[in-house]
């Protein structure tokens, strides 16, 4: 069966999502996972350290200005489920405007970010990437400061990893993630309908989860 972008959302719609076994695998599988890891947006946990980092503003951010890049960054690692069907579909649902790429600069040079796809209220992240200390975190406290700006409801991480964890994401089971969803999709949102935070200081003082 061929993948197409519109069949790509709609599995986003029932919770689904793609992956490929490695790079160079021509296939790709859906997955649905027993536990789901989530990001609650009034919960990102931003250390004194980080908060240090966000407010030293030695970086930039900006807006789906390097989708292509970001997903050609996340899939550079030597085990990666980004093949280049998937890496093609993304690309072209950037184009139509359901998948979304923050991305953190320094000295002009691209040193991390996330990207993930938008379905009514609810942002699907897909991959993340850094390259300098702190990068993807940075891209994270930004992302999740902007969708809360924005009127999402949900930030989905798919899995949880141990640095999620550490971030204040938690796991639910697939049937509370799916009641989730579909108060989501009851939902209009848009990631591009608020500027992007002046500073990584307001970043930090509109987080209420600082310690």
């Amino acid at each position: 069966m061929t993948v197409t972008p519109e069949l790509l959302l709609q599995a986003y719609r029932l919770g689904v999502f793609p992956m490929a076994e490695h790079r160079d695998d021509p296939e790709m599988f859906w997955v649905d996972p027993r536990k789901r890891g989530v990001f609650p947006l009034d919960g990102f946990r931003i250390s004194r350290s980080l908060a240090k980092t966000l407010r030293k503003n030695d970086y930039r951010i900006t807006l789906n200005t390097a989708f292509g890049d970001v997903i050609e960054a996340c899939a550079d690692r030597s085990e990666t489920w980004i093949n280049q069907e998937i890496r093609t579909l993304y690309e072209t649902l950037h184009q139509e405007g359901h998948a979304h790429s923050l991305e953190v600069w320094m000295h002009d040079r691209l040193v991390g970010g996330v990207y993930g796809v938008t379905v009514g209220a609810a942002f699907c992240g897909e991959s993340m990437f850094s390259r300098e200390r702190d990068a993807s975190k940075i891209a994270l406290a930004w992302l999740v400061d902007l969708l809360r700006r924005t009127g999402f409801v949900l930030f989905d991480t798919q899995f949880l990893t141990q640095h999620l964890a550490s971030l204040g994401a938690v796991e639910i089971t697939r049937a509370e993630y799916r009641a989730h969803l579909a108060q989501a999709l009851l939902v209009t949102a848009d990631i591009t309908g608020a500027p992007l935070s002046a500073s990584g200081q307001d970043v930090v003082q509109r987080n209420t989860q600082t310690s």
